[in-house]
C-alpha cells in the first residue's frame, strides 16, 4: 500500500525559518523513507553517492568535449558580436581568456558576474574584503559591455577589472593558468562547469553569492541526464549563500550539500551610491532645478512593448495636470534613442539625456538614454513606477534603489524572483510597495501626485523598509566568506 503525505510550510523569510523550513522537510523525507521497506543503509546510500558522482564526472566529459569541439564557433560568434557592437572592440580577447592586465605576486580573489546588476551587487563586497585583507589582489570580471562601461568607474583603484571568459575548456584552462586564484567568488546563478569543475581540480575555492535559480532554470537543471551534473557542480562550493528560502530550499532539491548553505539577506540591498563626477552632478543640479514646482514621476528599467503603457498613462495624467513631466529609463539605451524618435515624429516635444537637452517650457517627456544613471534620477523623483513588470513573461527589476532614494514605489504584477523582496518589504510596512495592472496604474499615479500626504507616507515607507533590510548585509556576506572560504583558500595556497 502506497502512503502519500503532503505538508505545507510558510518562512517569513528570517534565516532561522528558512534553515527550518529545509531541516523539517528533510525529517519528513527521512521518517517516510524509514516507514517503508526500500529504505537504505548508509553503505547503500553510499554507493548511490558515488553511482551519482560517477554519472556526474561522465555528463561532465562529454559536456567539455563538445564545447572543445565547438571551440572554432564560439570563437566565430564572438567576432561577429565585435562586429556588431556587443562585445569591446579592444578587449574582446579577454572572453577567450587572453589578459591585458599583469597579475601581482601573492594571493588573488576573483569577483565574477554577468552583467551591471550582479557586479553592482559585488562591489560593496570587494570593498569590504579589501578593508579586511589588504595583502590580497581583487580581480573582477563581467561579461556584458554595458556592466563594463558603469562598473570600471565604481571599483576601487586597486581592483583589477577584465572580461570575463567563454565556458570552453580553452579560455577557462588559460584563465586559470594565467591568474591562478585562490578563490572565485561567483555572483547570483552562474553556473558553468568547466569553470567550475576546473577550479575544483586546481583547489580554488568557490563561493556563490546571493545565489539564485530561477524557475526555468531549475526546470532544466533537474532534467534527469543534467541532474548528476547539477550536483557534481554544487559539491565543488565551499559556501552557497541564496538570497531567499525559496531559492535555498531550490538548491536543496539539486543535492546541494545542506552545510554549506547560509543565509544573509539580499545583496541588492546593499548596493550603494554611484559616484558622479562634476560635470554630470552639475547637469543634474539643474535639471533638479526644472523640476521644481511640477508634477514629476519615473518609469524605470522598462522593456520593449511597455513605452506604451507609460505613455498612454502619461496622456491621462496630463489631462488632469497640464505641467506633469514624465521621465522614462529604458532598460536598453538604444530602446531610449528609438523612444524619442517616434514621439519627435508625432510632434511630441521630447528632451533626450544624451543630447544634454533641457526642460523647455511644453516639454513634458524626459527620455534617460544612457547607462548607470537610474540611482541619481531616483533621487530627483519621488514617484518611481519599476518597470519589466508590465507585461506577461516579465520578471521585474530592483526595487531597493527606488527605496533607497525614498521614492513612493509602483510595480506591475510580473516581478519574477524580485516578489520575495517585494514581499519583505511589505511585511515590514504594506505601504512600502504599491503593486498594480496597467489600467489601475493612473489612478494609483493620480492619488499620489494629487494627495501630498499619502505620498510622503509612501515615500517614508519605502525608505524605512529598505534601511530594515539592509543593515548588515555586506558584513555578514564577508564574515561567512572569510570563515568559509578565506580562509580555506589561503592556507590551500600555504601548502
Amino acid at each position: 500500500m502506497a502512503y502519500h503525505c503532503r505538508f505545507t510550510y510558510t518562512c517569513g523569510g528570517a534565516s532561522g525559518e528558512g534553515i527550518c523550513a529545509i531541516h523539517l522537510i528533510k525529517c519528513c523525507i527521512e521518517k517516510r523513507k524509514l516507514s517503508h521497506s526500500t529504505c537504505y543503509n548508509r553503505e547503500e546510500e553510499a554507493a548511490l553517492g558515488k553511482m551519482a558522482m560517477e554519472r556526474g564526472e561522465l555528463i561532465y566529459k562529454i559536456y567539455r568535449a563538445l564545447t572543445y569541439g565547438l571551440s572554432p564557433l564560439i570563437q566565430l560568434h564572438l567576432r561577429w558580436r565585435k562586429f556588431r557592437g556587443l562585445e569591446h572592440p579592444l578587449r574582446w580577447r579577454e572572453r577567450l581568456g587572453v589578459p591585458s592586465l599583469s597579475r601581482p605576486p601573492g594571493p588573488l580573489f576573483w569577483f565574477h558576474a554577468v552583467s551591471l546588476g550582479e557586479g553592482m551587487c559585488a562591489i560593496p563586497v570587494i570593498k569590504c574584503c579589501i578593508e579586511r585583507r589588504p595583502d590580497v589582489t581583487v580581480l573582477m570580471t563581467t561579461t556584458t559591455t554595458s556592466a563594463f562601461e558603469v562598473i570600471k568607474h565604481q571599483l576601487p583603484n586597486n581592483v583589477l577589472y577584465q572580461f570575463s571568459p567563454v565556458d570552453t575548456p580553452g579560455a577557462i584552462d588559460a584563465f586559470l593558468c594565467y591568474w591562478k586564484p585562490s578563490a572565485i567568488m561567483l555572483m547570483e546563478s552562474e553556473l558553468w562547469p568547466n569553470l567550475i569543475i576546473g577550479a575544483a581540480k586546481n583547489q580554488i575555492a568557490l563561493a556563490l553569492l546571493n545565489a539564485r535559480i530561477s524557475a526555468k532554470s531549475y526546470d532544466s537543471w533537474s532534467q534527469p541526464f543534467v541532474n548528476s551534473l547539477t550536483s557534481l557542480m554544487l559539491s565543488k562550493f565551499l559556501l552557497i549563500l541564496p538570497l531567499s528560502t525559496t531559492q535555498a530550499i531550490r538548491f536543496q532539491l539539486l543535492q546541494c550539500p545542506p552545510f554549506i548553505i547560509n543565509f544573509c539577506g539580499d545583496l541588492k540591498y546593499a548596493v550603494g551610491n554611484i559616484d558622479t563626477n562634476e560635470g554630470d552632478q552639475r547637469a543634474l543640479e539643474e535639471l533638479q532645478v526644472q523640476l521644481m514646482n511640477r508634477k514629476v514621476w519615473m518609469a524605470s528599467s522598462i522593456h520593449k512593448g511597455e513605452e506604451k503603457v507609460m505613455l498612454g498613462v502619461h496622456s491621462a495624467l496630463k489631462q488632469v495636470h497640464p505641467d506633469i513631466i514624465t521621465i522614462i529609463v529604458p532598460r536598453h539605451p538604444q530602446h531610449g534613442k528609438q523612444i524619442a524618435l517616434e514621439l519627435e515624429k508625432d510632434g511630441v516635444r521630447v528632451a533626450l539625456r544624451s543630447r544634454h537637452d533641457k526642460l523647455m517650457p511644453g516639454t513634458n517627456i524626459y527620455v534617460v538614454d544612457t547607462l548607470g544613471e537610474l540611482q541619481k534620477f531616483y533621487r530627483l523623483t519621488p514617484i518611481a513606477v519599476i518597470g519589466g513588470s508590465f507585461l506577461p513573461g516579465s520578471a521585474g527589476h530592483n526595487i531597493s534603489e527606488a527605496a533607497a532614494a525614498g521614492c513612493a514605489i509602483l510595480t506591475g504584477p510580473y516581478i519574477g524572483h524580485f516578489s520575495h523582496m517585494a514581499t519583505q518589504m511589505q511585511r515590514l510596512n504594506p505601504l512600502s510597495i504599491l503593486q498594480v495592472s496597467g489600467y489601475i496604474l493612473v489612478e494609483a499615479l493620480s492619488n499620489l501626485l494629487s494627495d501630498a500626504k499619502l505620498l510622503e507616507e509612501r515615500q517614508e515607507a519605502a525608505k524605512q523598509a529598505y534601511h530594515a533590510l539592509s543593515c548588515g548585509i555586506t558584513k555578514n556576506v564577508c564574515c561567512f566568506l572569510d570563515f568559509h572560504v578565506f580562509r580555506v583558500a589561503l592556507a590551500n595556497k600555504v601548502q
